[in-house]
């Protein structure tokens, strides 16, 4: 079993500790595709990831949802915590994306544990790297054009990419029309070539180019 303080070392400090707390935090167990939470429900608690990862993402009320970040095992989920230092409904939604295993700790729990200084400091600092990330997400959605966007988030995941045109627009916040006008365009420009539920990079140099390149 994967011990949580290698992935939040700031529980090794926190008072009560993982082992008084037994099984009432976990971990659970779930399948892929599995919603942990969802948009302006109440907060059941604050998830540690031990296993898998979770997309986070809004959604808007034509249907389409943008990808705000992913979580992976010893990161933080923003919208979870955020939600709990508030006392708010929660902001997005969240679906693994692969079988994953986390911790679900109690409201009243985490608010005792950021009581503990190193605890706190900890979800802080995590806090400030994920709004890092967020605002990165920000700037590409309002000053990027979208042909850059889809450039970018074809490269780093190898030659052949299992997914859809679909999975695309959900991930950018546009719509499956607009990812398909697009990618035709980099097939014809023989930068990727597009099969069912697969594309294959054939020139990451160029999309490279293109995912850098500035709109006039």
């Amino acid at each position: 079993m994967i011990d949580p303080t290698e992935l939040y070392p700031a529980l090794a400090g926190v008072q009560p500790g993982l082992s008084d707390l037994g099984a009432s935090i976990g971990p659970m167990h779930v399948p892929t595709g599995t919603v942990l939470f969802d948009e302006n429900a109440p907060c059941q608690g604050f998830p540690m990831l031990l296993e898998g990862e979770v997309r986070v993402s809004r959604s808007s009320g034509d249907g389409r949802t943008l990808e705000l970040y992913r979580v992976v095992p010893g990161e933080l989920c923003l919208v979870s915590s955020a939600c709990l230092f508030r006392s708010q409904p929660l902001s997005a939604r969240g679906v693994t994306t692969k079988p994953s295993s986390l911790l679900l700790i109690a409201p009243s729990v985490f608010a005792r544990w950021l009581e503990l200084p190193a605890f706190r400091d900890s979800v802080l600092g995590l806090f400030a790297e994920r709004m890092a990330d967020l605002t990165a997400l920000v700037d590409a959605v309002a000053f990027r054009r979208l042909d850059q966007r889809l450039a970018a988030a074809l490269l780093g995941r190898g030659t052949v990419l299992g997914t859809t045109h679909q999975a695309l627009a959900d991930e950018l916040g546009t719509v499956r029309e607009i990812v398909t006008r697009l990618l035709r365009r980099f097939e014809r420009e023989g930068w990727v070539e597009l099969a069912r539920e697969q594309i294959r990079i054939l020139d990451a140099a160029a999309l490279r180019g293109q995912a850098a390149s500035v709109a006039n």
